[in-house]
């Protein structure tokens, strides 16, 4: 018992004396704070002017060629493929039959329907001929004439079933992918082959609210092809989205006739050069990249003026590498904080450090 007692003023002992270090921490961080709000209560930033100078109005969007047609060629009937007809890389035309399907159902069915139709056209002309003698009624030469019509329905149903049997290309092109081999049943929406036309190239890229205004259907804009960097190529606008995307930004596509000297191919990576107010330089008021708080899509900067911070928030324009085109709410001169936004707010006090 006396053990017991003993260890339980040894524990209190020990509490207390924790709590004791702990209070008299916390003391000492809170008169530390106080000190550091005392001696340093400004934060330390950058800043860099409003300027306003000379700028290319060029800009580039950047994108890939995509072929100007794409299909994948599906076979519509159920058989055995018994002979394939091209192969990857082959050049066709459209209409050309790339692959031989057996059907042997589908012959029987057309053989039937072959029989079915001269069956009742026999039927039709016998009755026409007791009908002027009066061996047969209307009503059952009426009756005839629509089994001949049915019978025509059906042969003719056939004739496209077997037809559809041999795959044919819809258009001209280059088989991109077989997707098949010789002996494989296939059933209808089996895919067989991958056809895609690169006579014309597709370049598809998006373009900003202020860069989309100026641009028009026809107009023709220069091209340059990653792979051919001293070769410039043509692309004429031929879609322009009549609504922006979840970024803000308008797709559009251009065309691009492809030249055998230099081949281009879908997937390769290539750059437009839009070329604003005719090329001519203009004088624009400019603030960096970086002074926007988050990103430029914000819209909003810090203002340094008589040691503080001010929040503002202004309109932008185009976008010129690091600079951002102002529009309104800020003035040539004026010094945006370029760093250490992180730790501002409105009115915030701040210490510009070079």
């Amino acid at each position: 018992m006396k053990n017991k007692i003993i260890t339980g003023i040894v524990l209190v002992a020990v509490l207390a004396g924790i709590v004791f270090v702990l209070n008299k921490n916390k003391a000492q961080n809170e008169a530390d704070t106080q000190i550091a709000a005392q001696t340093n209560p400004s934060i330390a930033v950058r800043i860099a002017p409003v300027k306003k100078g000379s700028i290319n109005a060029t800009y580039t969007a950047n994108g890939n060629f995509i072929p100007e047609q794409e299909v994948k060629i599906a076979a519509e009937t159920s058989g055995r493929v018994i002979k394939l007809l091209v192969d990857e890389g082959s050049v066709v035309k459209a209409g050309q039959t790339l692959a031989l399907v057996n059907g042997d159902q589908i012959g029987v069915q057309l053989q039937n329907a072959q029989t079915a139709y001269a069956t009742a056209q026999a039927n039709a002309a016998r009755f026409e001929s007791a009908y002027k003698t009066g061996g047969v009624t209307q009503q059952q030469l009426d009756q005839v004439r629509l089994s001949l019509e049915n019978a025509k329905a059906q042969l003719r149903s056939a004739q496209i079933t077997a037809n559809d049997a041999n795959v044919k290309a819809p258009i001209s092109g280059i088989i991109n992918k077989k997707l098949v081999e010789s002996g494989s049943f296939v059933s209808p929406g089996t895919v067989l082959f991958e056809l895609v036309n690169v006579s014309q190239l597709k370049l598809r890229i998006n373009v900003d609210e202020s860069q989309v205004a100026s641009l028009k259907l026809g107009d023709k804009i220069k091209v340059k092809a990653s792979v051919y960097p001293n070769r410039d190529f043509e692309g004429k606008i031929s879609f322009i989205a009549p609504k922006a995307d979840a970024s803000l930004n308008f797709p559009i596509e251009m065309i691009i006739e492809n030249q055998t000297d230099a081949p281009l191919r879908a997937g390769m990576y290539g750059t437009a050069y839009f070329q604003a107010f005719a090329g001519e330089n203009t004088e624009t008021l400019t603030v960096p990249r970086e002074a926007f708080v988050g990103s430029v899509s914000s819209n909003q900067v810090f203002v340094a003026s008589n040691d503080k911070a001010t929040l503002k928030t202004i309109s932008t324009g185009r976008n010129f590498g690091n600079e951002v085109e102002v529009i309104s709410g800020l003035k040539e001169g004026e010094n945006v904080i370029i760093s250490g936004q992180i730790n501002l707010i409105d009115q915030a006090p701040i210490n510009i450090i070079k």
